[in-house]
């Protein structure tokens, strides 16, 4: 695809020269100079351009079955490419709007956040994750397989050729990775790439299987195979790597500092931060033992637990989850949390095989798409655990409803509800991690304060267990990564502090290496619940939680000190 750049002109001759500024010495008038919309969009189109498979999942289907040019050169010019985009937004000052100030700062923080990880972090180059679903592109073909944007035919197509793109992709991965890799990151590496080459050769050949066209299917079959031999090869040769693999994964003080101003906004000190992060995980304990007197009198912690998570949904947890979303959405209706802008339902389903290193997520279909569901996933636990491991594994009903709350009602799906209809372009396609993360943590616990659950203790216990999970995220992560922390101590500070599971924690603290943001949950709703505190102070505290809520979601996904800013009217205040 084309794409027309903005061009800025500069009236350079006097009046003496010419008649006006705007004319020529023919009286061909000059172009006027670009305004901030035809600057924005601009930026937005190259963007795109440069990240085909991120333009994919926002629905824009002219770049179908592309994957991005991952050589060191590409990425070299890519650094390059964010670096003029920035600039060139932030010399578009003079004559904007309030609206669009913060429109544009929105999008230079996109670009710096995407900076951090590519020159910073040097990501591609040291964490097989980086290619998978956590940055920007990655290599997740779901949106051929589970959008039905197009008849099955022309999806099958679109996936054609993104399975043709596999094998260049991989090449580019192998000779980017620096090795020795870090243990941690090198064992996701091969989990997620084994994983994409069992589902190309199991899975994906029966969601296509109904297509007649032969020619079309032999093309299919012969993508498909070379793209499964592709990533079981990048697998292999991962695994032929572990005999070298270090455990030095941590960022280090400095470039985690960084990757919190650059990436979220936020230039806490990280004594201060963390200070904040273990009151915060001392007031859920302290919540959870008055929680558990009332619902398992005399017996321990892990017991109690025990006892919530007996209690398991029925049909399984998918059929539970599915049951809990209507409850949720009549909830957040009748309690009046918030707004519901349209009668968008999301479907559940299991996690396909590649992408199971965490219980839930949603997939939810990007600005440009129409009339799409969201799905919210559910991964069934690993099957080479023990029996014991992956009945533990699975939560409890209660532990499930706040799973639910955070992905759909009043969590994720609400907030992409509304950021989807953002006015601002910007605002529709990019919402960042603790924005996006924090606000569904944030949504459970303001669920339970609103009446979810009527105060049954078994329900608070469910809430405060995924709080905690959380707060031993933001803990670890902090550790893992400024205090040498090692990935053992990061499961037992899980089991111990947060008394998850033996599956629950080995996954969690695993994911703490290669995932270095996922402080972000708790960060995200601490920042949250001070904005929300400080905003309503003064405009009737509890009574306008809903104002609150509304008010927040329509700034779409930015930096939350920057929603911070624009609600409360100061350059920063405190976010703790």
């Amino acid at each position: 695809m084309t794409v027309r750049r903005a061009l800025v002109y500069v009236c350079l001759i006097s009046a003496a020269v010419l008649p006006a500024c705007g004319q020529t010495t023919d009286n061909a008038p000059v172009p006027a100079a670009p305004n901030w919309a035809s600057v924005r969009d601009g930026l937005i189109e190259e963007y795109l351009q440069a990240h085909p498979a991120f333009a994919v999942v926002q629905g824009r289907h002219e770049y179908d079955g592309r994957l991005p040019d991952w050589s060191a050169a590409a990425i070299a010019a890519e650094m390059r490419r964010l670096h003029a985009a920035r600039d060139r937004a932030a010399a578009m000052d003079a004559g904007l709007s309030e609206a669009e100030r913060f429109e544009r700062d929105d999008l230079i923080a996109r670009f710096e956040r995407d900076l951090y990880w590519l020159e910073v972090a040097e990501a591609p180059f040291t964490n097989p994750a980086w290619y998978l679903d956590w940055i920007v592109d990655n290599l997740d073909p779901a949106p051929y397989l589970t959008r039905d944007y197009a008849p099955l035919d022309v999806r099958m197509r679109a996936y054609t050729s993104y399975a043709r793109a596999v094998p260049q992709a991989t090449a580019r991965i192998r000779a980017n990775l620096r090795t020795p890799l870090a243990r941690p990151l090198l064992e996701r590496g091969v989990s997620a790439f084994r994983g994409f080459a069992d589902f190309y050769q199991n899975d994906v050949p029966g969601i296509f299987a109904s297509v007649q066209d032969a020619a079309r299917q032999k093309e299919f079959s012969t993508a498909n195979s070379g793209a499964a031999t592709a990533m079981r090869e990048l697998a292999g040769w991962l695994e032929s790597q572990r005999a070298t693999a270090t455990g030095s994964f941590a960022l280090g003080a400095d470039r985690f500092a960084r990757m919190l101003q650059m990436t979220e906004g936020v230039t806490t000190p990280l004594a201060d931060l963390e200070a904040a992060g273990r009151a915060d995980m001392a007031r859920n304990q302290q919540a959870l033992r008055e929680a558990c007197a009332k619902h398992a009198p005399g017996a321990g912690i892990p017991a109690c637990i025990a006892k919530m998570n007996a209690v398991k949904p029925k049909g399984g947890v998918v059929e539970g989850a599915r049951a809990q979303l209507a409850v949720l959405k009549t909830f957040v209706q009748d309690a009046g949390v918030a707004t519901i802008p349209s009668d968008e339902q999301a479907n559940v389903d299991e996690a396909p095989p590649y992408n199971r290193a965490n219980f839930a997520y949603i997939d939810i279909p990007g600005p440009y798409e129409q009339g799409l569901p969201a799905t919210y996933y559910i991964a069934p636990p690993d099957p080479s655990w023990t029996p014991a491991e992956q009945r533990d594994y699975l939560p409890g009903q209660a532990d499930l409803l706040f799973t639910s709350v955070h992905e759909v009602w009043p969590g994720h799906f609400l907030q992409f509800l509304h950021s989807n209809r953002n006015p601002s372009l910007v605002g529709r396609l990019f919402v960042g991690y603790a924005f996006a993360e924090g606000w569904a943590h944030y949504a459970e616990e303001t669920m339970w304060d609103m009446g979810l659950g009527a105060g049954d203790p078994e329900t608070h216990i469910g809430q405060l267990t995924n709080a905690l999970m959380r707060n031993a995220r933001f803990l670890s992560a902090i550790g893992l990564h400024t205090k040498g922390m090692t990935v053992e101590a990061s499961e037992r500070m899980f089991r111990e502090e947060a008394f998850t599971d033996v599956g629950t924690a080995r996954q969690q603290a695993a994911r703490g290496t290669y995932d270095p943001a996922y402080l972000n949950y708790t960060m995200g709703k601490l920042m949250i619940r001070k904005l929300r505190d400080d905003w309503t102070a003064s405009r009737g505290g509890r009574q306008a939680w809903r104002q609150f809520h509304d008010q927040f979601l329509t700034y779409g996904g930015p930096p939350i000190p920057m929603v911070r800013q624009r609600m409360m009217g100061i350059a920063e205040g405190s976010l703790f």
